[in-house]
């Protein structure tokens, strides 16, 4: 009789029975999953491909660029130079290491710790009244209400209009001597405040800018996440007894999260790096007292003896805030059942 050879090798049994137990299962590996992906859905990757590579160039590039620059001493004086058509200065600027980022944390004449103050104080400000202001609006416009349509348009106009003619437009309105705003204050027997000039009223008024700017952003995300909330949950809750307050809190409050989460996010990281208002209300005066870091890390690349290492290690120190502030953001949305 013959023997088959191929099944010479002995067999491995699973515990308890004559069925062989399975081995490991076998899968791709990570070249051989890319090479499938690709195979299978080149079309897609052929349409992501252009934004993929726009995006490296516009922003992988200079975000390398910056953080190499963050460890050298580059400036006006060392930095590469062409004068006219023959003469070319080298660059001369060498690696310093992380001498950037102890110099701006811990240095004897840093004022890093008291620009971040600001800044988190008036993102926190900011980012809360426009929320609440988008969210009130949204509810009121979220009725059947007469003019309904009209009242969108008006309340999306300071979004539609660009950052920079809103805050010129305010500037002027909020000149000490020919702004409309004293003297519609005055017109009322009411005391006239210096908005721009005073250190408490000029940070007290590059909130309000922002935030009119910012609210109709979270008024629009707000009234979509409404408008998706079933009707039939309301409906119940008017059986069971419940007020509006309480709608609110246990229907609306829980269904919009999703949306808030995301609008807060988004927010935050524009408004603590909201140069536009900042830069062209006050130009971080009086003195320093509405310098933001985004804002101070412009005054060291552009100003006087442009420091282009130290206002690279300013970016990057940005940039690791608000990344550190995403994640921990994030891991506390999931701790709290949300999914993105």
């Amino acid at each position: 009789m013959a023997v088959d050879t191929t099944t010479s090798q002995p067999t491995a049994t699973a515990a308890g029975g004559d069925t062989p137990a399975r081995g490991p299962r076998r899968t791709a590996g990570t070249p051989g999953r890319l090479r499938l992906a690709l195979g299978k859905h080149w079309y897609a990757w052929t349409l992501v491909a252009p934004v993929v590579i726009v995006i490296a160039v516009l922003v992988g590039y200079p975000l390398v660029q910056g953080l190499y620059l963050s460890t050298t001493d580059a400036n006006d004086k060392n930095s590469e130079k062409q004068i006219g058509d023959f003469l070319h200065i080298p660059a001369s600027y060498k690696n310093v290491g992380l001498s950037n980022y102890t110099d701006i944390l811990f240095g004897a004449h840093t004022n890093f710790w008291a620009r971040l103050g600001w800044t988190v104080t008036w993102t926190v400000s900011c980012v809360a009244v426009s929320f609440v202001i988008g969210l009130t609006l949204a509810i009121m416009l979220n009725r059947k209400v007469r003019g309904r349509s009209v009242y969108r348009t008006l309340l999306i106009l300071p979004w539609a209009v660009p950052a920079f003619v809103s805050t010129f437009s305010w500037r002027f309105i909020m000149n000490n001597d020919r702004g409309f705003l004293n003297h519609a204050l005055q017109a009322l027997g009411l005391p006239t405040f210096d908005w721009l000039n005073d250190p408490t009223m000029a940070q007290i008024s590059v909130v309000m800018v922002n935030v009119w700017l910012a609210f109709p952003f979270v008024m629009v995300a707000v009234l979509g996440g409404l408008q998706s909330i079933p009707g039939e949950l309301y409906e119940a809750a008017e059986m069971d007894g419940a007020n509006a307050w309480q709608q609110f809190w246990n229907i609306t409050l829980p269904a919009l999260r999703p949306i808030s989460s995301t609008v807060i996010l988004l927010s935050t990281i524009w408004t603590f790096n909201m140069f536009p208002v900042i830069f062209l209300l006050t130009n971080g005066g009086p003195g320093d007292e509405t310098q933001l870091l985004v804002t101070a890390a412009y005054q060291k690349a552009f100003t006087g003896l442009r420091q282009f290492g130290e206002s690279s290690a300013w970016g990057v120190l940005i940039l690791l805030i608000l990344v550190v502030f995403a994640v921990v953001y994030r891991r506390s949305l999931r701790k709290q059942g949300e999914v993105w």
